[in-house]
């Protein structure tokens, strides 16, 4: 039996074990922190909980497909429930815009509010999303490269998203279709998630528009961190291991082929391996445990999605019945916002921003007559912007002064505030929890690989490698490095 040793416990190592396990392997999963979940982990504070992590969660399926690999239904280990709206969308001049789950109502919501033309826009602008959604899939995103000729291999796919545009730019792909400004937002805005503006961002990335809008937006019973605690429980149940408190310092080789042997932890006893998956931030991974080797040069010197200031808030008071579960405040800047964070390494100075209320679908989350609030705005990455160690006062003050004015309860009992600072001392290169923006360069076989063919034995896993950056991306991250170990003992997917 091929032993593996996975190294970290967030979604994509989740993911690489669950698979890896199903497929008969020996699998023990080493993670530094108490708890499963990576970035996707959970904070208790005077009776209210936060998920630290990602609040948007998307394609459910490959949860279910990924807990399926380890022998486990997801119905019966999590609950998942379709929140409706997606979102609300709130613009400067004090318009709203709901995304409801059924098309119909979508279609029925921007009639009333930009009228039939973009109404009838809306169902050619959904057929458009499907296309690019069923022509990327398999063939772009659920599938490992082994160099940039990988991209022709399906002549017919490629030729598909030519005449679909997908290799277009995303905000004049959506301006063409809606006259209304609100709705070039509303459907453009995911380009942030991508690490770009929507006029830099290319139009396959509509397909993340499309897991938003149109498949829908989910929220698990128990809050997010319900996510890494059913795939660590379906790792176990498939016969693999999870040691916590465990922090990998080394990784070991053989002697004569240079392959590796196993890992060392910080303890100082040794793990034997066949194979490794490192999931740590890819910069951080070739620093800490493979510093005798040159990182890839998109690792060294590519460009580095923003990052974003995160607070949680415990508040007295429940939120008012108009506001959902997500809520996205745009601000009257646009183009010269992006311009601001994304070329000047400025904060916006017009800032859109998340508000997202967990207690609205969770309530356990917050104690009775409470609400929880998590609270995202786009900040620089540590390459530039603010000294965090001086900014985080004043960021505070303009976030609660939107808070307040926007509606929202802002009577604080706990609260915990995450800047650049803090995700960089979370082991996340230049502070920010996105990793690798997608641009052309660093995307499919032009993002850095997830094999590291100068170490036989080793892969990565996680949204610095193949297909990117989301809670879908790293999923079939962890999928994408089991078929590559599959490869490498000679075992191959099932």
């Amino acid at each position: 039996m091929s032993r593996v040793v996975v190294v970290g416990a967030g979604l994509a190592g989740l993911a690489a074990a669950c698979h890896l396990a199903g497929r008969g392997h020996e699998v023990l999963v080493t993670e530094r922190e108490s708890l499963p979940g990576g970035r996707a982990g959970r904070l208790e504070s005077a009776g209210f909980v936060f998920d630290t992590g990602p609040s948007v969660l998307t394609m459910p399926q490959l949860i279910a497909d990924t807990l399926g690999a380890a022998g486990v239904r997801m119905s019966d280990v999590l609950t998942l429930r379709r929140l409706d709206p997606a979102y609300r969308a709130v613009y400067a001049d004090g318009s709203t815009l709901r995304v409801p789950a059924d098309r119909a109502a979508m279609r029925a919501e921007i009639a009333a509010a930009s009228g039939p033309v973009d109404a009838a826009a809306y169902d050619r602008f959904v057929d458009w999303l499907e296309q690019l959604y069923d022509a990327e899939w398999s063939r772009f995103i659920d599938r490992n490269f082994d160099t940039a000729l990988d991209l022709v291999s399906s002549p017919r796919a490629a030729a598909r998203l030519l005449r679909l545009g997908a290799f277009g730019r995303l905000g004049p792909a959506v301006r063409r279709r809606f006259a209304d400004p609100r709705l070039h937002r509303l459907f453009s805005f995911q380009a942030l998630y991508a690490g770009l503006s929507p006029d830099d961002a290319l139009a396959l990335y509509a397909v993340i528009t499309y897991m938003d809008t149109v498949q829908g937006v989910w929220y698990p019973d128990g809050g997010m961190h319900a996510i890494p605690a059913a795939l660590a429980a379906a790792v176990e149940k498939a016969g693999g291991q999870i040691r916590y408190g465990a922090d990998v310092t080394e990784i070991l080789r053989r002697g004569d082929t240079g392959a590796v042997a196993g890992v060392r932890l910080s303890g100082g006893e040794t793990e034997r391996a066949d194979a490794v998956v490192l999931t740590p931030d890819l910069p951080v991974a070739y620093r800490r445990l493979l510093p005798e080797l040159r990182p890839p040069r998109a690792v060294r010197k590519g460009t580095y999605s923003p990052s974003a200031v995160v607070w949680h808030l415990g508040v007295r008071g429940r939120v008012h019945d108009d506001i959902a579960h997500h809520n996205i405040h745009f601000g009257h800047e646009w183009a010269s916002a992006f311009d601001a964070l994304l070329h000047d390494g400025r904060l916006m100075p017009d800032p859109s921003r998340l508000v997202t209320v967990p207690s609205r679908s969770d309530p356990g989350a917050a104690p009775p007559g409470a609400s929880t609030l998590f609270v995202l705005e786009p900040v620089p990455n540590l390459t530039a912007g603010p000294d965090w160690s001086t900014e985080a006062g004043p960021m505070r003050e303009r976030l609660l002064q939107f808070l307040d004015g926007a509606g929202y309860p802002t009577d604080i009992v706990a609260e915990e505030m995450v800047t650049p600072l803090d995700w960089e001392r979370g082991g996340l290169h230049l502070g920010t929890p996105f990793s690798l923006a997608h641009t052309f360069g660093q995307t499919g076989p032009f993002r850095p690989p997830n094999v590291e063919k100068r170490v036989p034995g080793v892969f990565f896993a996680g949204s610095g490698t193949v297909p990117g950056v989301g809670v879908p991306m790293v999923l079939i991250s962890g999928k994408l490095a089991a078929d590559r170990i599959g490869s490498y003992l000679g075992t191959g997917p099932r």
